[in-house]
């Protein structure tokens, strides 16, 4: 399911112009990365909770010239789904 299609199934089942429902979609999205950036989390009750996990520093290679190669730490998000969702997807 591409971004359209998900604003399409939006307007559909709110019952809004796809306008709308794609305002709605870009400002959930802010929200969320806003609030990962900010090293909190975002739980939606049922369905699941978006984090951050953090990567240590550790080395790779490069696949192309086997070099050895440092690869910096970061900070990731994540996703851990609810019960509920868990439930419906099996």
């Amino acid at each position: 399911m591409t971004k359209g299609d998900l604003v399409g199934a939006i307007s559909s089942k709110a019952g809004i112009t796809k306008v709308a429902a794609e305002k709605a979609l870009s400002a959930f999205l802010e929200a969320v990365t806003s609030t990962l950036k900010k090293g909190k989390k975002v739980s939606l009750v049922g369905f699941g909770t978006f984090g951050t996990a953090k990567r240590k520093a550790r080395k790779g290679r490069n696949p192309r010239t086997g070099a050895e190669i440092k690869i910096a730490a970061s900070r990731v998000p994540k996703f851990k789904p609810g019960k509920t969702l868990k439930n419906a997807v099996k």
